[in-house]
């Protein structure tokens, strides 16, 4: 959209322009639509007036000249003219206010305009009221209220607000709410939206933030309208919230010119029902957590149908109860037909708090398609009841200690008593006069319980708080927390809550949090996890709507002296000072190691001094924790990440391949800094990272792993705060090298030269993806998130055997088949994880008892069973989960058994990669799974003939170093095959860390030529596998890491501008993804799409305008 900053004055218009608007002054009435500007909307635009300009009025104004007595000051016309008509102009004949004029309009969107970015803030509700008209020869027009977000890296963004249609010589009034989700660099409302023919005409525009304490102090003034809590209201999202009921639907744009059948007047943007084969069939919004017994509710819906004759339609409340039948609160009827739209009015009163409560438009005859344009629905008396989550900070669980016995409580498979004290009065309560205990136990799974079905609410997070304690046969023993849900279609879902270590000494806390995604027709808490026999003792049980955690601060980095070495003679010019041994084994220095830095560290310092060529050699080692130590406490700065890096080399006495680990001992906890594999007389290179979050009390740096008997030597060990912003530089210059291409857009037709192009890249084809649950997508809000910036899915569960056959012979493809139908119809890929996990730990009962010859059938089975069924519909295929990990299959079957899995898999499925897939690859924290034992299990599978078609990096990892994930994808990348990260997480407990460390990694697998995609295991709180680990709160708020994810997703979109040149040409360089270009003529605006594919030459593509 073109802007030109132009005024028009009076006197430049001719007589006949002015006569015009004489004749619509003389038409203008006082109408008696509801959305009519009368004198009584005059009075109230006073009285708010009178009410003072500060800011501490509540319903102040934030649109300066609202009545244009201060002129056009701070006003601009958008690509048109404008003019104040002034009542001593004599033109203003039957009314006394001036009012703005907009004329020479050539756009529809073009219009009057006002900067507000100072003046609006983010996650208020603002209430738009504008008096509004049309002038010229059509009968009626459209006015649109729109929001322009202009972001300074991204794309600027368009939130429309209402529209109406406005009759010649009425003014009418055009209201509507809006909220910011997000602070763009500048925000600009402004009313647009009639034929280019016609003027449009404003009296006054008011925009006010919402507030519960106005009520009853300001009267019926504009700024106090009553908050609409139908989502999407208008459609301006799309279907976004709304769901048809057995029937479809669409959005027809204002621009679609999608009338067919229907009336010329029903101008704007509607949604369309069709397919409807019952009177019932409509469309459908839940309510359930908007809505509260005891407030009457007032909808009003304008709505149309489509056809020769008039139909009936109907708005209904349905309210589903999990305990009785459903029931259906019939609001009102009217009559409509496709000659106009209709509004549809009317009120209704919840008696009681049903489980679910869903509004719907129904009624017209089948076969006639329901249209709807808009529908509001708000509370008439807020202050009277009690708002819905009102009550979210009282605790749902009942009868929590026990005053009232044992009442609400039961036991799960087992007894349960109630105790003033046991144990001859050994055991007590910790607070309160009695506790339960859960006896009689058989099975782990046997417990206390509590059904919380009536009161609990979906989307809402819950923090759980109980005080347990055991007794019996064990003196420790793990008790759980545990949620048991069940669907209206009976589908069960076990929720992990918490556990803690509970003793038969002293009461215990547990706590943890969880959050339900769908509408349940069962929740019952409830405590398990000791041995049977073992009884389950609880004095209280507290769950609460969880409080929201306080965003993080930025933290505070005191001394960042990066790259510099915190180890005390490293190069050892002073003997053994500052070293000492740990254990009884012997120091001494020799010469003889590298005199170059390790690779991974030269990586990251740069240019570097000749290392000195001493090393630390340690004798008499009778442990294998035994090795050189420092202290090096106060060395350390907090939330800074460290590079660890050393020479390490191994006797001769080894009698085979020995790990050697640099460790820290933080307040004595085992910090790994580090691990390699050494079986060979030759110096290695030790890598890792660690970070301290939290301040210690004694911080040491150790190395250790030989067993005992075989001496160790350390060469320069370096420990040095890494520079993560001086390699992102780096890393931009490398991702345009491998990530972006030439373009040459060659224009064709009439007078192209020197007319405006604007490039914008809608998507960038790069796959960025993440893993999704089945309960998940029974929450809009994470289905909208997910949608919204991800393209590729991975199912956490729901694909592996031990879920789609837990017990044998009962399949269960219905959670895989519901995740994958969201994916097809959203043009999502998949990849599919995992056919077999090599880890044993993660192999069904049933299948671990099995023959040999019984379970090489069985996975016959499984393999038929899954690749026949979703043939072509899953990309990629983890064939054999974690194999440097886990060898149960090879070992009950044989070597041959994970090569023959590939080629079987590839038979049965060959348009999908197969993907050998492990952690902890590229971190250097495991030598299991260095990255040279993972390029020799590839080359070994290859040789047995394995179509193995990618490798995945699952990216679960702490404290990343760029210069370290890179070696190792360096080092991959010679196998020639591409490189997915297929579950990376991050974790810190500040969100600016986390969001750093994501940085890291998204950055460095952009960067990389061999990295083809990346996917997150996860992002949605309480659904991680991680602590701290979430892009998203549990109630849907972005953090700061959700926030870096999304600005790196902008910053890998290219926008580009300027003229066609005289060769008819416009060059860029872009990202590879789908491009939109707008290309401004003389008399049009014309929009074409593109797309850059990967390619090392200049693409060329041919416009044709």
């Amino acid at each position: 959209m073109r802007k030109f900053k132009r005024l028009c004055f009076p006197r430049r218009f001719q007589n006949s322009r002015i006569k015009h608007h004489l004749e619509f002054k003389e038409n203008m009435e006082n109408p008696q639509k509801s959305n009519s500007c009368s004198s009584t909307d005059v009075a109230d635009e006073k009285r708010l007036e009178s009410m003072g300009g500060t800011s501490s009025n509540l319903a102040e104004n934030i649109i300066l000249s609202h009545d244009f007595t201060q002129s056009l000051n701070s006003w601009c016309p958008n690509g048109c003219e404008a003019l104040i008509v002034v009542p001593e102009s004599g033109y203003t004949e039957r009314t006394s206010e001036s009012y703005a004029l907009i004329t020479n309009r050539k756009e529809c969107w073009q219009g009057l305009e006002q900067d507000i970015t100072s003046r609006v803030s983010l996650g208020t509700t603002y209430r738009v009221s504008a008096c509004v008209g049309v002038s010229g020869s059509r009968e009626s027009s459209t006015v649109q209220a729109t929001l322009k977000l202009e972001y300074n890296k991204s794309d600027t963004k368009y939130l429309f607000i209402e529209k109406i249609p406005v009759s010649k010589g009425k003014w009418e009034k055009l209201e509507g709410t809006f909220k910011l989700s997000s602070m763009p660099d500048h925000v600009v409302f402004y009313l647009e939206g009639p034929h280019p023919s016609e003027d449009l005409l404003i009296k006054s525009v008011v925009i006010s933030c919402s507030s519960p304490t106005m009520n009853g102090n300001m009267g019926d003034t504009r700024a106090d309208f009553p908050e609409n809590i139908i989502q999407n209201h208008n459609f301006s999202q799309g279907l976004d919230l709304w769901h048809p009921n057995s029937c479809d639907a669409s959005v027809v744009s204002p621009e679609s010119g999608d009338t067919e059948g229907m009336s010329t007047k029903l101008i704007g943007g509607y949604a369309r029902v069709i397919n409807r084969k019952e009177c019932w069939h409509g469309l459908e919004q839940d309510i359930t957590s908007l809505v509260s017994p005891g407030c009457t509710y007032k909808i009003s819906a304008q709505v149309s149908v489509s056809g020769t004759q008039s139909s009936n339609i109907q708005a209904t409340v349905r309210l589903e109860f999990k305990e009785s039948d459903t029931k259906y609160l019939k609001i009102e009827r009217i009559s409509a037909s496709n000659k106009k739209w209709e509004t549809l009015e009317g009120t209704f009163v919840l008696e009681t708090a049903p489980n679910r409560v869903v509004f719907y438009l129904e009624g017209p005859n089948p076969g006639i398609d329901l249209l709807v344009k808009s529908v509001t629905m708000s509370c008439l008396n807020p202050m009277n009841v009690s708002r819905c989550g009102d009550d979210e900070d009282e605790d749902i669980i009942l009868n929590p200690a026990f005053e009232d016995g044992l009442n609400n409580w039961s036991g799960r498979g087992c007894k349960i008593v109630l105790h003033d004290s046991m144990a001859d009065g050994k055991i007590k309560p910790q607070s309160g006069k009695a506790f339960a205990a859960a006896t009689e136990r058989t099975q782990f799974w046997n417990g206390i319980q509590q059904d919380i079905t009536p009161r609990v609410k979906r989307k809402l997070a819950y923090e759980v708080t109980a005080v347990v304690r055991i007794y019996g046969n064990v003196s420790s023993a793990d008790v759980r927390a545990t949620l048991w849900v069940q669907t209206p279609d009976k589908r069960e879902q076990y929720i992990g809550i918490s556990n803690v270590q509970a003793t038969d000494k002293d009461w215990a806390q547990l706590q943890g949090k969880f959050l339900i995604n769908g509408s349940p027709s069962s929740v019952v808490v409830y405590l398990e996890g000791p041995p049977p026999g073992t009884d389950i003792l609880l004095n209280s049980f507290i769950v609460k709507h969880a409080p929201k955690t306080p965003p993080s601060l930025p933290p505070t980095i005191q001394n960042a002296s990066f790259g510099v070495n915190i180890i005390q003679n490293s190069e050892l010019s002073d003997g053994t000072n500052g070293w000492f041994p740990l254990g009884n084994c012997t120091l001494s220095v020799r010469s003889g190691s590298p005199h170059i830095l390790p690779p991974m560290a030269a990586d990251s310092l740069g240019p570097h001094e000749p290392l000195s060529g001493r090393y630390i050699l340690v004798t008499n080692r009778t442990q294998n924790w035994m090795g050189p130590a420092q202290m090096i406490t106060d060395k350390l700065e907090l939330f800074l990440t460290y590079q660890v890096s050393a020479w390490v080399k191994i006797g001769s006495t080894a009698s085979g391949p020995q790990n050697v680990n640099i460790a820290l001992s933080v307040d004595g906890q085992w910090v790994n800094g580090g691990q390699v594999e050494i079986s060979d007389d030759r110096w290695h290179e030790v890598g890792g990272s660690f970070r301290i979050e939290k301040q210690p009390s004694k911080v040491m740096v150790y190395i250790q792993g030989p067993v005992s008997g075989v001496d160790l030597m350390l060469g320069s060990l370096q420990i040095f705060a890494v520079d993560r912003q001086a390699r992102f530089k780096q890393l931009r210059r490398q991702t345009d090298k491998i990530r972006k291409r030439e373009v040459v857009l060659k224009f064709s037709g009439d007078s192209t030269f020197g007319n405006f192009v604007k490039v914008r890249q809608t998507k960038n084809s790069f796959p960025f993806g993440s893993c999704m649950s089945r309960t998940n997508i029974d929450n809009e809000d994470f289905v909208s998130f997910f949608l919204e910036n991800f393209n590729w899915a991975v199912f956490g569960n729901e694909l592996k055997w031990y879920w789609t056959e837990a017990q044998q012979g009962n399949l269960n493809y219905k959670d895989a088949d519901e995740m994958l139908d969201l994916c097809q119809k959203n043009n999502i890929e998949a990849r599919g994880h995992c056919i077999f996990w090599e880890v044993e730990g993660t192999v069904q009962s049933w299948v671990k008892s099995l023959s040999k010859n019984d379970l090489m059938t069985a996975v016959q089975n499984r393999l038929t069973s899954l690749l026949t069924r979703y043939k072509g519909k899953f990309r990629h295929y983890d064939v054999n989960n974690e194999m440097l990990h886990g060898s149960f299959y090879q070992d009950h079957l044989g070597k041959d058994i994970r090569a023959n899995m590939f080629k079987t898999a590839n038979k049965l499925d060959p348009s999908a990669l197969l993907f050998v897939n492990d952690y902890h690859v590229e971190d250097g924290n495991d030598p299991r799974s260095s990255s040279e034992r993972y390029i020799e299990q590839v080359l070994n599978l290859q040789e047995q003939g394995a179509p193995v078609g990618g490798v995945g990096i699952q990216g679960h990892i702490d404290s990343p170093v760029g210069s370290i994930v890179c070696s190792a994808l360096d080092k991959l990348g010679i196998l020639g095959l591409p490189i997915w990260f297929t579950e990376l997480d991050v974790s810190s407990v500040n969100e600016f860390i986390r969001a750093d460390d994501l940085e890291v990694m998204l950055r460095e697998a952009f960067a990389h030529p061999a990295v083809e995609g990346v996917m997150l295991w996860g992002f949605w709180e309480l659904f991680m596998s991680r602590e701290n680990s979430h892009l998203v709160n549990a109630e849907g708020d972005i953090n700061e890491a959700g926030k870096r994810y999304l600005k790196l997703k902008r910053e890998w979109l290219t926008r580009a501008h300027g003229h066609i040149d005289d060769e008819g040409q416009f060059s860029f360089t872009g990202f590879h993804g789908t491009y939109e270009v707008d290309i401004v003529c003389f008399d049009k605006k014309v929009t074409k799409t593109f797309v850059v594919d990967k390619g090392d030459s200049p693409l060329v593509l041919p416009i044709n305008l």
